[in-house]
């Protein structure tokens, strides 16, 4: 979700409901209320995390930064909103797909840092921010050869449409980038354990989600992963209740045992 000063609202847009459902998903909001309980409860219904963007920047103090003179608004009830859903989301284990300012809170949230505004700091970037048409591939990026991202567009280059500000500066822990722009900024981070499917773009993929292939590929592949996590869930609980009617039916043999020796 957002948060609309102006009008003290929450929304987002309708894209990433609609990218999701039509992956064959079932999306629900999560509101910017920073509280642990609320988090860990609305989280333990859910098979997977979608971390959208946001017109806000992140608290670079929360980074050990000073603000650069060119930081956007911050917000701070996205931000704390943000981390503790992604803090319950690893204890959890749960898939997370996170676009344009979720991949930077989840940069941070892993130790990393930002740049704060590309076009102040770095001299030689390419335009980062296209304005409308929103959907419209505006720049290439390069993909990692061995990453889920070019397994997924099968290629190693692909056309993105671009609406940021800011970037991954250093990579967090257990991250590793994937794509690159052509003036070297980080375009995309992906989880390097094995066992975990955490997939960050920079870039919009519910913009482009009816026509752009690589879009569609990302939120099949995240929905799949879900229902990957639903499954092993569903295994989990079922052995344990097994084990815990297995016990049962030991303890009550027992004690009939020993009742009847009385």
């Amino acid at each position: 979700m957002r948060l609309e000063l102006e009008t003290d609202r929450f929304y987002l847009s309708r894209h990433y409901s609609e990218a999701v459902e039509a992956a064959g998903g079932a999306p629900i909001h999560i509101s910017l209320i920073p509280r642990r309980g609320y988090i860990s409860a609305v989280m333990a219904e859910l098979d997977g995390v979608l971390l959208p963007g946001s017109d806000s920047d992140i608290d670079p103090l929360r980074y050990g930064a000073e603000p650069h003179p060119s930081l956007g608004s911050v917000h701070k009830v996205k931000d704390e909103t943000d981390l503790l859903v992604l803090e319950e989301l690893e204890k959890r284990g749960l898939p997370l797909f996170a676009i344009c300012f979720g991949m930077q809170v989840l940069n941070v949230s892993r130790g990393g840092t930002l740049i704060q505004d590309i076009a102040s700091q770095v001299p030689t970037a390419i335009k980062h921010q296209q304005g409308p048409p929103r959907d419209r591939p505006s720049h290439a990026i390069k993909l990692g050869k061995a990453s889920l991202l070019s397994s997924l567009a099968q290629d190693e280059r692909f056309l993105v449409n671009s609406h940021h500000h800011q970037a991954v500066e250093k990579v967090g822990r257990e991250l590793v980038a994937t794509a690159w722009s052509s003036d070297g900024l980080i375009e995309a981070v992906e989880d390097c354990r094995p066992q975990r499917f955490v997939v960050a773009v920079q870039w919009h993929p519910e913009l482009g989600w009816k026509e752009d292939s690589l879009s569609q590929a990302l939120f099949a592949r995240f929905i799949a992963a879900t229902r990957e996590y639903l499954r092993e869930d569903d295994a989990v609980e079922t052995e344990t209740a097994m084990m815990e009617e297995n016990a049962t039916d030991v303890i009550w043999s027992r004690e009939k045992s020993v009742g009847e020796s009385r």
